[in-house]
């Protein structure tokens, strides 16, 4: 399979508006900075999966040359995560979408119009699109009651998301995704303890984890302008970066 990573921001993304730290200053030049939000597309060869459909899923499609997918997996109901999906509009119809009962019924009341073909999962249950084998596990995000991350595998190779979530993940969980050859790790800022943010796991929860749970490799995602430029933050931390793929 190959992974793309077509968003690596946090919510306002980066540059933030009116911002001008030197991280925005170097997105604003089109650096590696610059980070739209969240979505990663996932292809094999019987087709293209999209994890999570950020607000700049257009500019992502377009700048990828994506146009169709066979299904869309949402880790939760926030709008940085699900807005984007309205850009199928006029394009692509009747899209197969994926998640909690809970998260589709938020999602869909907003999305009902595009009319998507509704598949609900539950946690820990492992279902199968495009050749692959998907399981939504459970981690913690305040206030979202449900959030999700996801493990896909496919001929014994493991990726594992961890959507937005918290340092404290479920130790069912923590078995579940132990030993992957891929993490995508929530990152949202170099240190909660100096920046206070405590419904996202900071650069030391996401190396912790990948350590605790064996990864062989993993990325930062959901990043935030609090990192220095990415030039910089690189040589100390696993940044990703928009358009970053990996062949699992």
């Amino acid at each position: 399979m190959k992974v793309t990573l077509l968003g690596t921001g946090d919510a306002p993304g980066t540059p933030v508006l009116g911002c001008n730290c030197p991280t925005c200053q170097d997105a604003q030049k089109g650096g590696k900075s610059n980070r739209l939000r969240c979505s990663i597309l996932v292809e094999t060869k019987k087709g293209t999966i999209l994890l999570d459909t950020g607000p700049d899923l257009r500019q992502q499609l377009l700048e990828h040359n994506i146009k169709h997918v066979d299904g869309v997996i949402w880790t939760h109901g926030h709008y940085d995560h699900f807005t984007g999906f309205g850009e199928f509009h006029r394009v692509q119809r009747k899209v197969d979408v994926y998640g909690l009962a809970e998260t589709l019924d938020y999602i869909l009341e907003y999305l009902a119009f595009l009319k998507p073909r509704r598949n609900n999962v539950k946690i820990n249950e492992t279902f199968e699109i495009i050749g692959l084998k998907v399981t939504l596990f459970e981690v913690k995000h305040r206030p979202v009651s449900n959030p999700v991350g996801v493990i896909i595998e496919e001929d014994g190779k493991k990726v594992v998301f961890t959507g937005d979530c918290e340092r404290e993940i479920p130790q069912k969980s923590l078995e579940m995704i132990d030993s992957p050859d891929l993490l995508i790790a929530d990152a949202i800022v170099p240190d909660s303890d100096v920046l206070h943010i405590k419904k996202h796991m900071d650069a030391k929860d996401a190396l912790k984890l990948a350590q605790k749970i064996k990864a062989k490799e993993v990325v930062f995602s959901h990043m935030s302008h609090f990192f220095k430029p990415h030039s910089i933050a690189a040589q100390k931390f696993p940044m990703g970066y928009d358009g970053m793929q990996f062949v699992i």
